[in-house]
C-alpha cells in the first residue's frame, strides 16, 4: 500500500530560519525508503493556533494519510504539540505513543520526558515525534511496520482483513 505523508516540523528557530531543520528532511528521507510519499513538509513556530490550524487543513483536504509532527513534545515552556494535536483529533491512538517511548527507553532515560501522541481526525493519523533527528527517526522505525494497516483500517480498505 503506497501511503502520503504530511511532514510538520514544530520549531521557533527554524520557523525563523536560525537553524536548519534536520528532522523534517531525516523523516522524509525514511518515509521514501519505504516507497512511500511525502505530499506536504512544513515549518512552523511553536505556536499552538498554528499547529492546529495547519493539523486540521491537511487531515481534512484528504491529501495525506500520515501526518508526523516533529518537535515541540518536551517539557520547555513552548513545547505545546500535544495540546495541539489533542484538540484537533476525534479519537486517540495510544499505543502508537506508548510502543515509541518504550523502545525509546531502551536507549536513553529522557524517553520518560516525551509527552508525545498519536490520534486520528477523520481517516488521516496524526503521530507526534521528537525534534532531533535521531530520535524522530528511532520512533518512526518503532511504529513503521503497523502503518500501512493502520491507514487500511482508518480507510475501510478491504485488504485490511487480509492482513490480520
Amino acid at each position: 500500500m503506497s501511503l502520503r505523508f504530511g511532514i510538520l516540523t514544530l520549531s521557533d528557530r527554524s520557523a525563523k530560519g536560525e537553524r536548519a531543520d534536520a528532522s523534517g528532511p531525516a523523516l522524509a528521507d525514511l518515509i521514501r525508503a519505504q516507497g512511500w510519499s511525502v505530499a506536504k513538509q512544513s515549518i512552523l513556530p511553536d505556536d499552538e493556533s498554528a499547529i492546529c490550524t495547519a493539523l486540521t487543513a491537511w487531515a481534512d483536504i484528504d491529501e495525506v494519510d500520515v501526518i508526523l509532527t516533529t518537535g515541540g513534545t518536551g517539557f520547555a515552556p513552548r513545547d505545546v504539540t500535544p495540546e495541539a494535536t489533542r484538540k484537533v483529533i476525534e479519537r486517540e491512538a495510544p499505543g502508537l505513543a506508548e510502543a515509541m517511548r518504550a523502545e525509546s527507553l531502551k536507549k536513553t532515560p529522557h524517553a520518560m520526558l516525551s509527552r508525545a501522541m498519536a490520534g486520528i481526525r477523520g481517516r488521516t493519523l496524526i503521530i507526534n515525534l521528537p525534534g532531533s533527528p535521531k530520535g524522530a527517526v528511532e520512533n518512526l522505525q518503532t511504529i513503521l511496520p503497523v502503518l500501512s494497516h493502520a491507514v487500511q483500517l482508518l480507510t475501510d480498505d478491504p485488504a485490511s482483513e487480509k492482513s490480520h
